[in-house]
């Protein structure tokens, strides 16, 4: 979350030619995620630029995953053996007026995407804090932005298109397979390559951004519903160490949200400039705020879509928990304040809608996050964890999929009604495990 941790996109990570692997010698390093907390492990990355490519590949080795923009921070995406990366099929396929659908490759990021649908008149219904993830690497954890009403960006999914395991292609869509689909969206990696995804969009809309500082904590006690709603989308951002919260972020949709803008917010202050989360760093790599109209794709995210963060030292947890049990919740962890307060950047507090999306987080259940941005001290990290897991516990959380937690896989099975379910639809789709690793193994299969 430092200023450093946001740089221009890195030109290390070209693309190789065709589908050969990833030659390491010529990048002096093995492939990392872009914290840097984890080293992948294996050298044998493949850069395919069609579907036929995919296919081949998919064919041709018995251990294969799928990496996105390698934003995760745990070894969901990992293999020990071989890794497809999708960076180079990042092309919009199709835009179809009559459905209000488009049609995209799995590796466009929403950064590259977001501009170029609202130069045709359109919009997503939300996007996340960063821009420069990809679609499918962002749907198949279930990575999401803020809004009670707004569902995660796997929620917009009307349509799949998946490599499975013996090569064949699956198409998949909520007008000839709703329950399929279902199952497929928030998929783990776990059911084959996603190379094309049809995504729900709307015409294009503007949002202002106003941020509220030192919102006092008891206010959440009376008022937490009418706090995250005060905005199409809400982030509170706190670092548990004094009785306020930081910084309250609204962004609200010009012509349906309020446009008064008031001095105070529930005994909070509106800011005189813009601001980072962490109140003292520089916002210039932030999203315009003061209220200052723009285009959805350039409000909705906090930071902006010509930055993207570096291997920068961080890492990163988050938890679900029923949206009535929010307080409750937030009340839990500032009790652990001064233990987390050393080894913490900035934890951010969001809404995200219900959804029927077998192993979304948000499963039958209007949720809070309570995420965490910590500093890259691992072994104080994972310490903590089990603390806060604990005191969260009478919430039944689930964790984000791609972020570091350590609950233990009977107890976070136990939270996924349709796990069941899920895991024969990725027998049907990978009888032999060739797209499971030891991430899937442990927290889906249960074994150790």
């Amino acid at each position: 979350m430092k200023r450093k941790t946001f740089i221009q996109l890195s030109a290390t990570l070209m693309a190789t030619p065709l589908i050969s692997p990833l030659n390491s010698l010529a990048y002096q390093q093995r492939l990392k995620n872009w914290a840097g907390n984890l080293t992948f492990s294996t050298d044998n990355v493949f850069y395919p630029k069609t579907v036929e490519e995919v296919q081949t590949l998919v064919k041709q080795h018995g251990r294969i995953k799928t990496l996105g923009t390698r934003h995760c921070f745990n070894r969901i995406a990992d293999s020990k053996d071989n890794l497809i990366s999708t960076k180079e099929m990042n092309k919009v396929v199709a835009i179809s007026a009559d459905k209000k659908t488009v049609t995209v490759e799995g590796g466009i990021k929403y950064g590259e995407l977001a501009p170029y649908l609202h130069q045709k008149g359109y919009a997503l219904h939300n996007l996340a804090s960063l821009p420069h993830i990809s679609v499918a690497g962002s749907i198949t954890t279930a990575t999401h932005g803020s809004g009670v009403k707004n569902g995660n960006l796997a929620s917009a999914v009307t349509g799949l298109e998946i490599v499975i395991a013996d090569g064949n292609v699956v198409h998949l869509s909520k007008d000839s397979d709703p329950e399929k689909l279902n199952a497929a969206v928030v998929g783990l990696g776990a059911l084959g390559v996603i190379t094309k995804v049809t995504l729900q969009i709307q015409p294009t809309y503007m949002v202002r951004q106003n941020v509220f500082i030192g919102l006092p904590i008891d206010q959440l006690k009376h008022n937490f519903e009418k706090i995250v709603s005060a905005g199409y989308s809400v982030s509170l951002f706190t670092d548990w160490q004094t009785d306020h919260i930081n910084e309250v972020w609204i962004k609200s949709r010009i012509g349906i949200d309020s446009d008064k803008v008031l001095p105070e917010f529930y005994g909070a202050k509106a800011a005189t400039k813009n601001l980072h989360p962490i109140i003292a760093l520089s916002a210039e790599n932030c999203t315009e705020q003061m209220g200052v109209p723009g285009p959805w794709y350039e409000r909705l995210p906090h930071f902006k879509m010509g930055f993207t963060p570096s291997s920068g030292k961080e890492l990163q947890s988050e938890y679900f928990v029923p949206m009535h049990n929010a307080v409750e919740a937030i009340q839990a962890i500032s009790k652990l304040g001064k233990a987390i307060g050393p080894h913490l950047f900035i934890t951010e507090i969001r809404t995200i809608a219900a959804d029927n999306l077998w192993m979304s987080p948000c499963h039958n259940q209007t949720s809070v996050t309570i995420h965490f941005t910590w500093k890259q001290e691992t072994e104080a990290v994972l310490k903590l964890l089990p603390q806060i897991e604990k005191v969260l516990a009478p919430f039944t959380p689930r964790p984000h999929w791609g972020k570091v937690f350590t609950l233990d896989p009977k107890v976070l099975g136990s939270r996924y009604e349709k796990l069941h379910d899920f895991k024969n639809l990725v027998t049907e789709y990978d009888p032999h495990g060739k797209f499971r690793n030891d991430f899937l193994g442990r927290n889906i299969y249960q074994k150790a």
